[in-house]
């Protein structure tokens, strides 16, 4: 199973970096117009464990749909997503925080596995593995970004 691993150092609060990280208003400002994302109570504000979380995108020439459920969440320095229906045969993201004393690392752990076999894996080998890691460095740089400013306050306040 291909795995993406990235470290990043935000000169933040853990909290703010943690409350970012699961804020669905953060998710729209980052995906913009091309991607929608829904949650079974809300559509804005941080997810929680057990939430459900649709989020519709397109990639490929072609809208794509993934269902995930946080699966786990300790408060401050961890939560998990795990997907429950979508394009790949399995997809689990965890998301670790660690308060250092200029700011908090942020770490991914990103696991995914295409459908169809062989196939799927020479997909990943040569193509999709760096696509994900260039959206996820993408992302990580914006958190980083608003983590950093005053952007933050327009997110969580």
């Amino acid at each position: 199973m291909p795995t993406i691993h990235l470290t990043t150092f935000i000169k933040a609060p853990v909290v703010r970096v943690f409350d970012l990280s699961r804020s669905i208003t953060f998710h729209g400002k980052q995906h913009g117009a091309n991607r929608r994302k829904s949650n079974c109570r809300q559509n804005f504000g941080p997810v929680n464990i057990n939430d459900t979380i649709t989020w519709q995108a397109k990639h490929f020439l072609k809208k794509r749909t993934l269902e995930s459920k946080i699966t786990a969440m300790e408060p401050f320095t961890f939560f998990e997503d795990t997907m429950l229906k979508g394009d790949f045969a399995s997809l689990r993201h965890e998301h670790h925080f660690k308060k250092v004393a200029n700011g908090t690392i942020m770490i991914d752990v990103f696991e995914f596995e295409s459908p169809y076999g062989k196939i799927g894996s020479i997909v990943n080998t040569l193509f999709l593995k760096k696509y994900l890691t260039r959206l996820l460095i993408t992302r990580n740089e914006m958190l980083k970004q608003y983590a950093e400013s005053d952007k933050w306050k327009a997110i969580l306040s």
